[in-house]
């Protein structure tokens, strides 16, 4: 083998050992670049689970803690419910039976409100009013406040409140009947004798329906729920919280 042949062998080596080499290198960099994809991938899915998981514990209901506070029924229509000598804070609580967004935060953060209560944490008082003009609510509303009105015993007043949430009839629609107000006053273990006449004459639905609007006026209500702590409303995003809930009610107790 001539010189020259000898020198084009040795160029088309070195060539042929670079490529090998950029080969090589690139390999090494795919890898690299699937590693971090597959990192940042892993992070941000991590991430979405986080936020899905505080999401849904800052909006989790409260479990029942121990046996209701002592509720009382007050003669304009309010209920207040707290444990002996417990005046403060107070947590006013103004809802239409009629109300989905009243529905909901009933669902969600109900539990919350009855626990402070047992627990000396807080003075609740329940504010049931109507606040809308338009039929069928208005009358809904109406005949659900005149019932639970009918209801002088506390934790019946507690039973059938809850079972009236639960049983909410949509806006469009004429419910909250009287037959179904006096079968669901029963399921609430109302004994008095005369719930089912003053359900049926709506006895109350003129005093309720005079204490809405005092309290409308009063309190500058434009929407319900209205939570007020101390007199100041309580955030949606709070309302809608449970732990949120407690943790601002039970600074204020502090």
């Amino acid at each position: 083998m001539g010189k020259g042949e000898r020198t084009k062998t040795k160029s088309q080596s070195a060539r042929e050992k670079i490529k090998a080499q950029q080969a090589a290198q690139a390999a090494r960099d795919r890898r690299r670049r699937i590693v971090t994809y597959t990192t940042a991938g892993v992070v941000a899915v991590a991430a979405v689970g986080l936020g899905w998981w505080y999401a849904a514990s800052i909006s989790r209901s409260e479990e029942a803690t121990s046996a209701l506070a002592p509720i009382t029924v007050q003669a304009d229509g309010s209920v207040v419910m707290a444990k002996p000598g417990v005046n403060a804070p107070v947590v006013d609580i103004y809802e239409d039976f009629q109300c989905p967004a009243c529905k909901e935060a009933e669902r969600v953060s109900g539990q919350t409100f009855k626990n402070l209560a047992a627990e000396g944490k807080a003075k609740v008082v329940y504010h049931p009013i109507t606040i809308f003009s338009q039929e069928p609510t208005k009358s809904n509303s109406v005949r659900a406040s005149n019932a639970v009105r009918c209801v002088a015993d506390g934790k019946q007043w507690m039973a059938l409140h809850d079972l009236l949430f639960e049983n909410q009839p949509p806006e469009s629609e004429e419910g909250f009947k009287v037959d179904q107000l006096k079968e669901w006053g029963k399921e609430a273990g109302v004994t008095d004798p005369g719930f089912d006449a003053c359900v049926t004459s709506q006895k109350n639905a003129d005093a309720h329906l005079a204490y809405s609007k005092k309290i409308g006026d009063e309190q500058k209500l434009t929407h319900t729920p209205t939570v007020k702590l101390n007199g100041t409303e309580i955030d949606n995003q709070v309302l809608f919280s449970p732990s949120q809930l407690r943790d601002e009610i039970t600074e204020a107790a502090k």
